[in-house]
C-alpha cells in the first residue's frame, strides 16, 4: 500500500504521526511524508520518502484577508469564538490553493492509496477527492477545534473551482474518520465523530534517554516539570519581525518562561524542571531546586514527576495522561485554551488564569495538595491502556484503502 502523509505547523505534528507512520512502514508499506524544510528533520531517522516541497503553511496570513471585520489589533492570547470562526474558514479559504498546486501533482506522480494528513490540511482533503483516495487526519489539536460545519461552505467553494461536487454533509471532511491516540471518554474533539483509536507511544525519539543530571534529581520532595512546547518557538521564530501595523497581538513566550521561572524559584518545598525550548532566557542566580534545561526527552521525563506546568499542546496532554501525570496549564493560542477547559472538565488538573509568578504558583500548590486530579489522571492512563496497541491500525487502514 501506498500511503502519503502531510504534515505542516510545528514539529509536534510530525511526531503525532511517527508512530503510525513507523508502523506502516515496518509492515512493509511504501510511506511518502510531503511536508517543509522545517519540519523534515523530524523523519530524518525513519524508513519513509520525505518531501519537503511544501511552503511553510501560516494559519495567521490564511485569516487575514477576515481580520478586516474586527475593529482593533486582534489578540491571539485570547481567542474568541468568532476569531475561531475566521480560523476555519481561513484555513479552507483561498489560500488553499499554492498548497494545493504543490501537492496535487506530487500525489499524482506518487499514487497513493490512502493519505493521513495534518489535522489543518484541507488541501490534501481536495488531493484525495480529485485523486478518489480515502484521506483521515492524525492526531492534532488543530482537528481537536476544527468545526466541519464552518469548514464546508470555504470547502464547497474550492471544490467548485476544481470541477469537484460540492458536498451538503459537514462531516465530509472526515468521511472515513480520523485517527487519535486517546480513548473516547477523554478526548479533545468538540465537533468530530468518534475516531479510530490506538495506543499513545511512550517515547517517540529513537534511542532517548535522560540526561545524567536528572537521576540526581531530589526525590524526597514533589517534582515539577514546565515547559512550553514546540509551537511558541516556531511562532516566535517566524514572527520576529512582523510587518508594520500587523493587526494581531501575538503571545510573548520569554515573558511566559521568566513568570515560570519565577513560580520555580517560589516553589522552594519542590524540585523543579523548566524546558525553555530553546528559546533565549535571562535567568539571573536560581535557586537550587530549580533546573533549566534548553531539552529534554518529555514522555521519559513525565513517567517521574508529579506535575506537569504545560502551555496546553495536545502532544504535551496526550503525553501527560499517557503517565498519569495532572496538568496545570498555561495556554497562550490556538487550541491550547480549549484545551485547558477540556482538561479541568475531565478533572485532569486547572487551567491558570492568573499568568504572574504567584498566580502559577499557586496553581502547583493546590494540584500538588489535591488527591483527585491524581486519581483522575490515573484513570485516564488506565484508559488509555485499554486501546490497542499503534500496529493494529496498519489492518485497519489497510480495510480502508481497499
Amino acid at each position: 500500500m501506498r500511503v502519503l502523509c502531510t504534515t505542516l505547523g510545528s514539529p509536534s505534528h510530525g511526531r503525532a504521526q511517527l508512530p503510525l507512520l513507523r508502523a506502516l512502514a515496518a509492515a512493509g508499506h511504501q510511506v511518502l511524508v510531503v511536508t517543509t524544510d522545517a519540519l523534515a528533520p523530524v523523519f530524518a531517522d525513519d524508513d519513509v520518502e520525505v518531501n519537503a516541497a511544501l511552503p511553510r503553511f501560516d494559519p495567521l496570513a490564511a485569516i487575514g484577508p477576515y481580520l478586516a471585520q474586527f475593529p482593533g489589533p486582534v489578540d491571539l492570547t485570547s481567542p474568541t469564538p468568532e476569531l475561531t470562526r475566521l480560523l476555519m474558514r481561513g484555513v479552507a479559504g483561498p489560500a488553499v490553493k499554492p498548497h494545493l498546486d504543490i501537492l496535487l501533482p506530487l500525489a499524482r506522480d506518487f499514487r497513493p492509496e490512502l493519505i493521513l494528513r495534518d489535522g489543518m490540511d484541507m488541501g490534501a482533503v481536495l488531493t484525495a477527492e480529485l485523486l478518489g483516495v480515502p484521506q483521515l487526519p492524525t492526531p492534532s489539536g488543530f482537528g481537536n477545534i476544527l468545526d466541519p460545519a464552518e469548514t464546508l461552505e470555504p470547502l464547497n467553494e474550492r471544490r467548485r473551482e476544481l470541477g469537484l461536487p460540492g458536498q451538503d454533509d459537514a462531516l465530509s471532511v472526515v468521511p472515513h474518520g480520523r485517527v487519535d491516540y486517546v480513548p473516547p471518554a477523554f478526548s479533545f474533539a468538540r465537533h468530530l465523530p468518534k475516531a479510530w483509536s490506538y495506543r499513545q507511544t511512550v517515547d517517540v525519539e529513537r534511542g532517548g534517554a535522560l540526561p545524567g543530571w536528572a537521576a540526581e534529581l531530589p526525590t524526597d520532595r514533589p517534582l515539577v516539570y514546565a515547559a512550553i512546547g514546540t509551537a511558541l518557538p516556531v511562532l516566535r521564530e517566524h514572527l520576529a519581525g512582523p510587518p508594520e501595523g500587523a493587526p494581531i497581538t501575538l503571545p510573548d513566550t520569554a515573558e511566559s518562561l521568566r513568570a515560570i521561572v519565577g513560580a520555580a524559584a517560589g516553589l522552594e518545598e519542590c524540585t523543579v524542571v523548566v524546558s525553555t525550548s530553546g528559546v533565549p532566557l535571562e535567568t539571573g542566580e536560581l535557586p537550587g531546586h530549580v533546573h533549566v534545561t534548553a531539552r529534554v526527552p518529555q514522555p521519559l521525563l513525565l513517567e517521574g514527576v508529579d506535575l506537569f506546568v504545560t502551555h496546553g499542546g495536545f502532544n504535551s496532554i496526550r503525553e501527560a495522561m499517557r503517565t498519569g501525570t495532572p496538568l496545570a496549564v498555561l495556554p497562550h493560542f490556538g487550541d491550547q485554551h480549549a484545551n485547558a477547559e477540556r482538561v479541568e472538565e475531565l478533572g485532569l488538573g486547572r487551567h491558570i488564569t492568573d499568568r504572574s509568578a504567584s498566580g502559577i504558583a499557586e496553581v502547583c500548590r493546590a494540584l500538588l495538595a489535591d488527591p483527585g486530579p491524581r486519581a483522575r489522571a490515573r484513570s485516564a492512563r488506565l484508559a488509555m491502556l485499554t486501546l490497542p496497541e499503534i500496529g493494529q491500525a496498519v489492518g485497519d487502514l489497510e480495510r480502508i484503502a481497499r
